[in-house]
């Protein structure tokens, strides 16, 4: 339940205070961030940069941005990819276009695009909700899939909409080995997962998780549901586009608008339901898991000595996927955040569990 006291709305819902902890240990955090900044630019080969540590900080970071939109805020969306590839495109356009453009303003610059186009398919949101609002938000990636196809300007007038950036620099220091575009991404990734953390335990944050419980009774205590919705769209339509720049900067350096299609939004939607909706920490455990089961299922073959079909092994992927999303969402809607959550809370018990 949602109280007003001295002008703040707090809540007394129990099972946030379990899975949305206010008190995080700090030194587990500071010595995971030790760990990413210090230790693994050292030790890691370029495969894992380039194969599995790039790719994980970019979608974790999209999949934060999905998940205030979707756990924290209760509000469907299937166009995340749509979003994705406006950021890519703005930032590719604010780059080319603007002699002497900062790379990072690009990016940024491209969210703010990211966040304009959010806005505007999150209006439906005020009126319509579950299903219905989820066939509007996949409006958002059909149409900027046609038009990032039919408006060459979007392209530079490139014939097969294909786009290529190199060259990164950032005051002067050039961005091009693998260990220094995975520091990039992790620092930006730190960033914003900061921020959200921040957010969501704040006013708004309160405001967002109130609509997604009931959104009625979130009127009558004074929650205003335009300023609510609008603004969990641009903030997850930002830190999304954001992420889809990054990831054709960065990860792929040359892309087209295939690279954002429907099947990305899919992907995100799934690292959140398999993570855990409502939960930081469970868009790193949902991106972690998406990136690192298709390249394990591949590999098992050869590990194993299994003969299994490229075709068959590709197809177990999405199976194993399926089996996992109606499970997680059967046993435990709160995916890998809840069961880390209750694994944290064992420790600190053991070996006295009563």
């Amino acid at each position: 339940m949602f109280y007003r006291e001295n002008g703040q709305f707090k809540t007394s819902y129990r099972s946030d205070d379990q899975i949305f902890p206010i008190r995080q240990d700090r030194i587990a955090i500071t010595l995971l961030l030790v760990l990413a900044f210090v230790v693994v630019p050292f030790t890691a080969s370029e495969y894992l940069f380039r194969a599995i540590l790039i790719p994980f900080l970019i979608l974790s970071l999209a999949a934060i941005g999905l998940n205030i939109l979707v756990g924290y805020c209760g509000q469907i969306s299937l166009g995340t990819g749509a979003f994705m590839a406006v950021g890519a495109y703005a930032a590719y356009n604010f780059q080319i276009r603007i002699e002497g453009m900062p790379l990072i303003a690009s990016l940024l610059l491209g969210g703010l695009c990211a966040t304009a186009v959010g806005v505007v398919f999150g209006i439906p949101s005020l009126r319509i909700k579950g299903l219905y609002l989820a066939v509007a938000t996949l409006a958002a990636q059909f149409f900027v899939d046609w038009a990032f196809l039919r408006i060459s300007w979007f392209t530079n007038d490139s014939s097969s909409g294909s786009v290529n950036v190199a060259g990164l620099k950032v005051m002067g220091f050039a961005i091009q080995s693998p260990v220094q575009k995975y520091l990039f991404c992790l620092l930006f990734v730190t960033v914003f997962a900061l921020l959200a953390k921040n957010l969501v335990r704040g006013a708004i944050g309160r405001e967002w998780m109130a609509m997604r419980d009931m959104d009625v009774a979130a009127s009558v205590i004074g929650i205003r549901p335009v300023y609510a919705k609008l603004t969990a769209f641009a903030v997850s339509s930002f830190i999304v586009g954001v992420a889809g720049a990054l990831w054709g900067f960065v990860h792929l350096g040359s892309w087209e608008p295939a690279a954002f299609n429907i099947n990305r939004s899919f992907d995100l939607l799934f690292m959140i339901i398999i993570g855990g909706l409502g939960s930081i920490m469970g868009s790193f455990f949902g991106a972690a898991f998406i990136v690192i089961l298709p390249i394990v299922l591949d590999n098992l073959p050869y590990w194993f000595d299994i003969p299994i079909d490229t075709a068959l092994a590709s197809h177990l992927t999405f199976m194993i996927f399926g089996s996992l999303i109606v499970f997680f969402l059967i046993v435990e809607p709160h995916g890998l955040a809840r069961l880390w959550s209750i694994a944290k809370e064992k420790l600190r018990l053991w070996p006295f569990p009563h």
